[in-house]
């Protein structure tokens, strides 16, 4: 049996206006699907009967997380949201030198509050596994130390030339199932904090992307090359 409260339960009652005897699919947010009947309604919760259990298809073989540096105008927002649908694990909010949003204490507390909001949102619309997480702003110093725990730290740099995602992925195609993709600021990454994080530089192409485009191209472009973007 599983107990639903809170927005889901609104939703289901107030919005969708399920009733007794409707099936639904629940997830758990650690990858399973769970095929639901509900039985009873009370004033703030419905009490459904598990039926079916399966793993959820959705899900990419790869994990995927992005440093996005924080764009001007809330954009970041989009990137959370459309990025959450195509496929990414984590977030990780980037404070970077050319970063033009500043953030206090308070208000960061809050940004992420809403920018996990948006995440799990995009994740039920588009009938994610798992709900991606948004971390606490990093600094360039605080990511270059998160380096050991991926197999591969993807730059995205104006200043990286030949380097290709396509030629890195099929290097590195089964190799790597946990990556870190690094977007910089309007403006890009100084020289210094790409030295700094060590990463493997590439380019996007000769076209000069905005910064919250920049993230969507890269992660979609990993997960079609490594055959991930589902459809199979």
């Amino acid at each position: 049996m599983v107990e639903i409260t809170g927005r889901d339960f609104n939703h289901i009652s107030n919005v969708l206006r399920l009733q007794s005897g409707d099936k639904i699919i629940v997830n758990d947010n650690h990858g399973l699907d769970y095929t639901v009947c509900l039985q009873n309604f009370s004033k703030s919760s419905v009490i459904g009967e598990i039926i079916k259990k399966e793993v959820n298809k959705n899900e990419p073989g790869v994990n995927i997380t992005l440093a996005q540096a924080i764009p001007k105008k809330r954009n970041i927002e989009l990137v959370i949201e459309k990025c959450t649908e195509i496929g990414i694990k984590e977030i990780i909010p980037l404070q970077t030198k050319r970063t033009v949003v500043k953030l206090s204490a308070k208000k960061k507390e809050k940004r992420i509050k809403r920018w996990q909001k948006i995440a799990r949102a995009a994740a039920k619309q588009s009938e994610r596994g798992i709900i991606p997480q948004v971390k606490n702003l990093h600094s360039i110093s605080q990511l270059s130390a998160l380096k050991q725990e991926y197999d591969l730290m993807l730059v995205c740099w104006t200043g990286e030339k030949e380097k290709d995602l396509k030629q890195i992925m099929l290097e590195f195609k089964g190799k790597a199932e946990n990556i870190l993709l690094v977007v910089g600021p309007e403006g890009g990454l100084t020289v210094q904090e790409v030295d700094r994080l060590d990463g493997l530089n590439l380019t996007l192409g000769s076209r000069i992307l905005r910064t919250e485009t920049a993230g969507l191209v890269a992660l979609t472009m990993i997960l079609y090359e490594l055959d991930e973007m589902g459809g199979k």
